[in-house]
C-alpha cells in the first residue's frame, strides 16, 4: 500500500513566486543542505519545465541515493507534477498545488505518493522511516520557500 505524505503551508507572497522558487533546482538543492545534494536538469536550465528531467544525487540516513524524476503536469501558476522515473522507489509521485488566498498570500500543498519496493518489508521500512523522513524534507524545503519568496520584492 502507498504512503501519502501532505504538507500544507501558507506564503505571504504571490502563487506565481512561489510557483517558480518551487521549480528552481538550486532552491531545491540548497534548502536540504545536510543532504549534500546536486540535480542536474535534462536542459540545462534551472527553471524546470513540462517534460524536463532531473537527476538528484545526495546522501541519506548515511547512504548515497540517486533519483530521476520528470515534469509530467504543469499549470503554472497552480499546478505541476513530478514523477520519479528511475530510482530507490517503485513510484514516486510528488503534486504540488499553488491557491491564491487573497492577492498577498498563497496556499501550497506539497502531496507525495511512495511506493516502496521490497513487498510487505519495504512496505513497512516506507511507513516507519522513508514517510517521516520525506515528510521532514518536505517541512524543510517548504520553510526555505517561504523564506525566500517573502523576501521577495514584486
Amino acid at each position: 500500500m502507498p504512503a501519502l505524505i501532505e504538507v500544507v503551508s501558507v506564503i505571504n507572497a504571490a502563487p506565481s513566486v512561489v510557483f517558480d522558487l518551487t521549480l528552481d533546482v538550486d532552491v531545491h538543492t540548497a534548502s536540504l543542505p545536510a543532504s549534500r545534494g546536486t540535480a542536474t536538469t535534462s536542459t540545462g536550465r534551472r527553471q524546470l519545465a513540462l517534460g524536463d528531467e532531473v537527476a538528484f544525487r545526495a546522501r541519506h540516513f548515511g547512504l548515497p541515493w540517486r533519483m530521476t524524476s520528470r515534469i509530467t503536469a504543469y499549470e503554472r501558476p497552480y499546478h505541476f507534477v513530478d514523477e520519479q522515473t528511475r530510482g530507490p522507489f517503485r513510484a514516486l509521485r510528488h503534486e504540488h498545488h499553488f491557491q491564491d488566498i487573497d492577492d498577498l498570500r498563497t496556499q501550497m500543498t506539497d502531496r507525495m505518493t511512495i511506493s516502496a519496493p521490497l513487498g510487505p518489508l519495504g512496505a513497512v521500512v516506507t511507513w516507519a522511516l522513508i514517510a517521516p523522513y520525506l515528510r521532514r524534507l518536505l517541512i524543510q524545503r517548504a520553510a526555505r520557500i517561504t523564506h525566500l519568496a517573502q523576501a521577495h520584492e514584486p
